[in-house]
C-alpha cells in the first residue's frame, strides 16, 4: 500500500472498531511502528482520529464520511437485520422515501419483492436496484451529484421534495447523539433531510449502533424530531432507557 491508501485501511477500520492498538496496525499493514504513527499524526491533523496511549481511536468529530462502497461492507450483518424490520412497517399502497445510505438499501431489497408501493429516492444505487422491479413506481430526486456517495443533495432535490407528500421516510445518517441530534459532516446533505421533516407523514431514523455518539459539523434535527428509531441492540442500554424517554418509538432489532 502507498501511504494514502495505508491511511484510507486505518480510517476504514476504525469505523469498525472505534478504537485500534498501534502493534495491531503494524501487523495488519505489515510496516514499522514509526510508520504507522506517523499516518495516525496526518490523519490526526486532518481532525479524523485522536491518538491514545499505544493506540489510535475515531474522531467522534466525523470530519468524512466514508464512501458508499466501503459503508456497505461494515457492519453488514446489522444493517441488513435493521433494513428488513424496517421494511416490516410500510403498509401497501404508502408512499416511502428512502434516504441514500447503506442501510436504507438493505430495505430497497425487501420492498423491492412488495407490490402497490411508490418509492422516493435520492440514491442513485437504490434505483438502479428498483429500476428492474415494475410492479413499484419509483422516483428519483435528482439534484447535485454526490459521487463519493452515489445520490443526489442540496437544494434542487430539495425543491422536488417538497412537490411531493410522503407517507414514511427512512432518514439514514453518519452520526447522532442527544447533544448534538442528527448531524451530518456535508452541509448539502441538510437541506435533503430537512425538507424530509416537512413532507413526511411518519419519519423512521435507521441506525446501527456504530453511528450513536459520533457528530458531524452541520446539525439536521434533534433526535425528537424522528416518530420512530430503527437500531440494533448494541445500542448502549442507558441510551435505549433515555431515547424510550421522548415521544418516538425505539425499535431494538436484536441480531
Amino acid at each position: 500500500m502507498n501511504p494514502s491508501e495505508r491511511r484510507d485501511f486505518i480510517y476504514r477500520k476504525l469505523h469498525e472498531c472505534r478504537t485500534i492498538s498501534i502493534s495491531t496496525l503494524v501487523e495488519l499493514l505489515n510496516v514499522s511502528h514509526m510508520t504507522v504513527r506517523r499516518d495516525i499524526r496526518i490523519l490526526e491533523e486532518e481532525g479524523k482520529v485522536i491518538s491514545i496511549v499505544g493506540g489510535v481511536q475515531l474522531n467522534d468529530a466525523l470530519r468524512q464520511e466514508l464512501p458508499w462502497s466501503e459503508k456497505a461492507l461494515i457492519h453488514h450483518h446489522h444493517k441488513r437485520a435493521i433494513g428488513k424490520y424496517a421494511a416490516s412497517l410500510v403498509e401497501d399502497g404508502q408512499v416511502v422515501y428512502l434516504d441514500a445510505g447503506t442501510t436504507t438499501f438493505e430495505i430497497a431489497q425487501i420492498l423491492a419483492e412488495r407490490f402497490n408501493l411508490t418509492i422516493v429516492t435520492n440514491d442513485f444505487s437504490i434505483a438502479q436496484y428498483l429500476m428492474n422491479k415494475p410492479q413499484l413506481n419509483l422516483f428519483h430526486t435528482g439534484g447535485q451529484v454526490d459521487k463519493r456517495n452515489y445520490s443526489s443533495v442540496g437544494k434542487s432535490a430539495a425543491m422536488v421534495l417538497r412537490t411531493l407528500n410522503v407517507d414514511i421516510s427512512f432518514i439514514s445518517t453518519s452520526s447522532w447523539d442527544f447533544e448534538h441530534g442528527i448531524s451530518t459532516p456535508h452541509e448539502e446533505k441538510v437541506l435533503v433531510k430537512q425538507a424530509l421533516l416537512e413532507i413526511s407523514r411518519r419519519k423512521i431514523l435507521v441506525s446501527d449502533s456504530s453511528k450513536y455518539g459520533k457528530y458531524g459539523m452541520f446539525r439536521v434535527c434533534p433526535i425528537s424530531n424522528m416518530n420512530d428509531i430503527v437500531c440494533d441492540g448494541q445500542l448502549p442500554i442507558l441510551i435505549q432507557q433515555q431515547l424510550q424517554e421522548l415521544s418516538l418509538k425505539l425499535h431494538i432489532v436484536n441480531i
